[in-house]
């Protein structure tokens, strides 16, 4: 036996194979074609040959466990694509409102990351992580009436219904399509990648409320090449670099209330709802980790 052996304050450390794996991950994120492997993922999705259709639609729903019991839609063959059945809608009534109209709903089925304050201008990613909120709006002038607010962050997993939801009544007065990266946004990748949200391709929506100005960020990721909104239809690209702003206050803006569809993630992402300080705190029963479903109460504005 080795003195190395007989003194375990000297052995080499295990290596944390969990950790080893995540850093993995993360680095065949790097070395993935992450654009041309979405543009694949988004031209299979989308096609209605019924074989291959309904193929992937059998298998992703025995992989992922998913009932079509609150859907339209109850069957695999009645979806002419899979990414009409990615994006499934539900039955009236599936997804109910709190009857107190100051309550601040999910705008989406998924996992809460984060339901924080801002300090100033920085943004809780994740332990050790954070960035800024300017990068977030791509330094929209409506970002500095947004410090010191209030920030809740949904992941959507690939399982989860994948349309998102007004999360309080507004009137769209702005929108920004910026164009990034298509990083995964899972929690792994959240948590080794600095700026991840920031530098993901990502949608952002700038409403008006009865409690000020609240933005809507739809962050894109890796197979998700495509964002769309139910006043602009798909708004995403595959190509181009420049920030594209538009103007909706000048053509009397788009009203929607709380609950109402938003728009649809194309494969599963991040929903980003940031509400101005003072504006809404988060309600009482509400957690970091927990599993939420649209309509569901995160916070309560404030009045006065």
């Amino acid at each position: 036996m080795s003195a190395t052996d007989a003194d375990p304050a000297t052995r080499s450390p295990v290596p944390d194979t969990p950790r080893l794996r995540e850093r993995a991950f993360l680095a065949l994120q790097h070395l993935l074609p992450r654009r041309r492997l979405s543009a694949l993922v988004h031209r299979l999705a989308r096609s209605r040959k019924p074989w291959l259709k309904n193929l992937l639609i059998r298998g992703f729903m025995r992989y992922f466990r998913i009932s079509l019991e609150d859907a339209e839609v109850r069957q695999a063959e009645g979806f002419v694509s899979f990414n009409a059945f990615f994006t499934r809608a539900l039955v009236a009534g599936a997804r109910p409102l709190p009857e107190d109209p100051d309550v601040i709903v999910s705008p989406a089925d998924g996992r809460l990351y984060h339901a924080a304050t801002l300090d100033g201008d920085r943004m809780l990613q994740a332990k050790g992580h954070d960035y800024s909120l300017a990068a977030l709006l791509a330094d929209h002038p409506r970002a500095a009436a947004l410090a010191d607010g209030l920030a809740l962050t949904i992941y959507l997993a690939p399982y989860n219904y994948h349309r998102f939801h007004m999360p309080l009544d507004g009137q769209l007065v702005a929108m920004s399509h910026v164009p990034g990266d298509l990083f995964s946004v899972n929690e792994t990748t959240a948590r080794l990648l600095p700026g991840l949200f920031a530098r993901n391709e990502r949608v952002v929506c700038h409403f008006d409320t009865d409690c000020g100005p609240v933005a809507v960020v739809l962050v894109g990721a890796l197979n998700v090449g495509s964002i769309e909104t139910v006043w602009a239809g798909e708004v995403t690209g595959w190509g181009g670099r420049e920030v594209r702003h538009y103007d909706y206050a000048a053509q009397g803006g788009v009203r929607l209330a709380r609950g109402e569809e938003l728009g649809r993630f194309n494969m599963g992402s991040t929903v980003i709802v940031v509400l101005p300080r003072g504006g809404a705190q988060v309600d009482g029963d509400v957690v970091a980790g927990q599993v939420v479903r649209v309509g569901q109460a995160l916070a309560r504005r404030h009045r006065g």
